[in-house]
């Protein structure tokens, strides 16, 4: 059947695709969230009834914990299965779709095993606790392989249009947003439980009830969306290894992915930072990396509806590097915290007013990048690789954000004495400017680098008449696409 008679989602589709994105980050946000927290517990935790499953301190080289390492490794494993899972998606001849097999039967054990993780068989210090963590922490994040990379895979195919493509990649980023604000909701209830389950099954029950509503979420545009009706795409006939070599081997790519690691890099080097610079540059209570984090979020939701107008004005590549630029000049006030002094609470005002504008041009425009880079590779090689390309932005991420892990803990203590047996890095100021200073850094290169992007030439091979806006904002009026041609 010809393209051109594929459906289009409707709005309301879009928002039932969105859901599947709130199911998955609220997995992916108990993770990041709690379990550093779970298994570190302070003293406090210990004193409230918590129990230490793991071997505390500094132990690996005099910076990582065990379960530091134990996800280190993970990480590793997981950068192997990204161009794996994405390569049988592509491939995949499925009668129902390439993509939508793979999220259904993946989401059950990826709820189940988030669950699972907490689980750990022995309530003290063991081995067995450790094989447990080390065994459950990889079968994550390979269930969250197999249910993102397709998922991701789909913006592009579902995304008919540029008016389409950013309104999904709007809808995504807000329940992105929505997800990880709800995998913080056990700061609220699990208090209210203690009293009667204890400590360790106060978390354990939210963290139950959260995977049962990420399952649905999940679940919900695989039963409600027909794949088919929608995308009718041949499968790819290349193995994985020279697939991935030919995504990389676009130049475009390259230079997105390029500014993408440098995204991630000073991002997740601000976002680990953030109790620091509560507690350590501000003096505040950490009470208020709650308030900074949600007040942030909230603002930078509120600038959403804005961004598909200003993309038709300007264009995606001017925009997110306005969007790099901004967030340096957050992490710049970060950065003169104990330079110039004010008030903790007005530089952390500054930092979320500042930042929110520049996260949410970052949180929806790079999306729609590579779904528009991956659709002019199909449309110029034939080939359509959508979910290797999601699936190696995927591993820009991941590898941004554990060189920010690397460097946020060897730049933080810069000044700073540490205690080998304590689960916490103890930062100095000094060593904190550093950090944002760094961050900076990054992102402006960043900025650099996108520059070389080249936006017309990607734009006019996927024009459609609809994407006539999009295409002026860059200054090409030809609607006319090589495909029409």
């Amino acid at each position: 059947m010809p393209e051109k008679t594929m459906k289009r989602l409707t709005k309301k589709q879009m928002w039932i695709f969105a859901v599947g994105q709130l199911g998955w980050s609220t997995l992916g946000g108990i993770i990041n969230a709690w379990l550093v927290t779970f298994y570190l517990p302070t003293k406090n935790d210990i004193a409230s009834g918590a129990t230490q499953f793991l071997k505390p301190g500094l132990i690996i080289l005099g910076v990582l914990t065990i379960l530091g390492l134990i996800t280190a490794i993970s990480r590793v494993f997981d950068a192997v299965t990204d161009p794996l899972i994405a390569s049988m998606s592509d491939r995949s001849k499925n009668k129902r779709g390439r993509r939508i097999p793979f999220m259904q039967y993946s989401a059950i054990p990826f709820a189940l095993v988030t669950v699972l993780l907490f689980l750990a068989p022995v309530n003290e210090i063991s081995g067995w606790n450790i094989a447990w963590v080390s065994v459950f922490i990889i079968l994550f994040y390979l269930f969250m392989t197999m249910y993102c990379t397709p998922y991701n895979a789909l913006i592009s195919e579902f995304g008919k249009t540029q008016e389409d493509r950013m309104y999904i990649s709007t809808a995504i980023s807000l329940t992105y947003f929505a997800g990880t604000l709800l995998a913080y909701t056990p700061f609220l209830f699990a208090g209210m439980l203690q009293a009667n389950v204890g400590f360790n099954w106060s978390y354990r029950i939210c963290f139950i009830v959260l995977a049962v509503i990420a399952l649905f979420c999940m679940l919900l545009p695989t039963f409600k969306l027909n794949e088919k009706e929608f995308v009718d795409t041949a499968p790819s006939n290349v193995n994985m290894f020279k697939s991935l070599a030919a995504t990389f081997k676009n130049k475009d790519f390259r230079t997105f992915v390029g500014s993408d690691i440098m995204y991630w890099i000073g991002l997740t080097l601000f976002q680990t930072g953030l109790p620091f610079f509560v507690k350590v540059s501000m003096a505040l209570d950490e009470f208020y990396v709650m308030v900074f984090m949600g007040a942030m979020t909230v603002l930078s939701a509120c600038f959403y509806p804005f961004v598909t107008a200003l993309v038709r004005k300007f264009g995606k590549k001017k925009l997110t590097i306005c969007g790099f630029l901004g967030l340096a000049f957050a992490y710049l006030i970060t950065a003169m915290i104990n330079v110039v002094p004010l008030p903790g609470l007005v530089y952390g005002a500054l930092i979320c007013v500042v930042a929110a504008f520049p996260m949410a041009l970052l949180g929806i425009i790079p999306q729609s990048i590579v779904a528009d880079v991956a659709e002019a590779e199909g449309v110029i090689t034939g080939e359509n690789r959508e979910g290797m390309f999601f699936a190696a932005r995927t591993f820009a991420m991941k590898l941004g954000q554990s060189i920010a892990m690397l460097t946020f803990t060897s730049l933080a203590i810069i000044g700073a004495a540490q205690d080998l047996t304590s689960n916490d890095v103890t930062a100095s100021p000094m060593g904190l400017m550093i950090v944002a200073f760094v961050a900076v850094a990054f992102c402006v290169l960043g900025a650099v680098i996108l520059s070389f992007y080249r936006e017309k030439k990607v734009m006019k091979t996927i024009a459609k008449k609809e994407d006539e806006t999009f295409l002026s904002a860059i200054g090409e009026e030809t609607v006319k696409s090589d495909a029409e041609k």
